[in-house]
């Protein structure tokens, strides 16, 4: 706590650690001690008790939440003929083969979401090294390498999510922003925690989420009784 700033500490001493508070409890708290000076995102944190040695236990996937997250994103599509016009149709940022390729080796990296075709996963393998320690790397369990590109882009823009496993067992999903109503909030996170709960792997022996919380983007943590969802 000595490393925190004052605003950070108060906000912290508003929050009962020994005490897991339900759903409803914990946005409104989290809501309440929240300082930013801009409309922060709240986000959820599962611990689950998994072995992510294991390939059948790390968890990644893609989900859309119902309420949307409030942030605009920019997406780019890797794709080529009629995909690349069905891209463009469905609100894709930017569409591209080779050009865009070749955009993103020179260095340019402003998108959230990047999109590819089957075809084109060949020439996108080429920038791994770049788009894959930000994320950005198109991927099958994410929905995110597909020939329904429309598809793709419509889920994208209207809220889709993406999550995976840390090497600690952790997944951390953003939930939306802070301006949200209340409502707004839970239905976004009941929809996060039916998605992870039911991706339990079936090697999972015993309790499989062992903690959740959720925090605004400079606050403190607050824990949630699961069972209130």
């Amino acid at each position: 706590m000595a490393k925190r700033g004052k605003k950070y500490q108060d906000a912290f001493k508003q929050v009962d650690q020994e005490k897991s508070y339900s759903v409803t409890e914990a946005v409104e708290l989290v809501k309440k001690i929240d300082f930013a000076k801009f409309d922060a995102t709240m986000e959820i944190v599962f611990h689950l008790n998994l072995d992510t040695k294991q390939a059948d236990q790390q968890l990644r996937g893609a989900v859309v939440l119902p309420n949307g997250t409030g942030k605009d994103q920019t997406v780019v599509v890797f794709a080529k003929g009629e995909k690349a016009q069905e891209a463009k149709d469905a609100g894709a940022d930017v569409v591209g083969d080779d050009d865009l390729v070749q955009r993103i080796q020179d260095g340019w990296l402003d998108f959230d979401v990047a999109i590819a075709t089957p075809d084109m996963m060949a020439k996108v393998g080429r920038l791994g090294r770049i788009l894959g320690p930000k994320n950005l790397m198109p991927n099958p369990k994410t929905g995110t390498v597909t020939m329904e590109v429309g598809k793709a882009v419509s889920e994208s823009k209207a809220g889709k999510v993406t999550y995976r496993t840390d090497r600690d067992g952790n997944v951390a999903v953003p939930v939306g922003k802070l301006s949200f109503d209340t409502d707004k909030l839970i239905g976004n996170l009941t929809t996060i925690e039916n998605v992870i709960v039911s991706a339990r792997p079936a090697a999972v022996k015993g309790t499989y989420v062992k903690h959740v919380s959720i925090s605004s983007t400079f606050g403190p943590s607050v824990t949630v009784d699961l069972t209130t969802f």
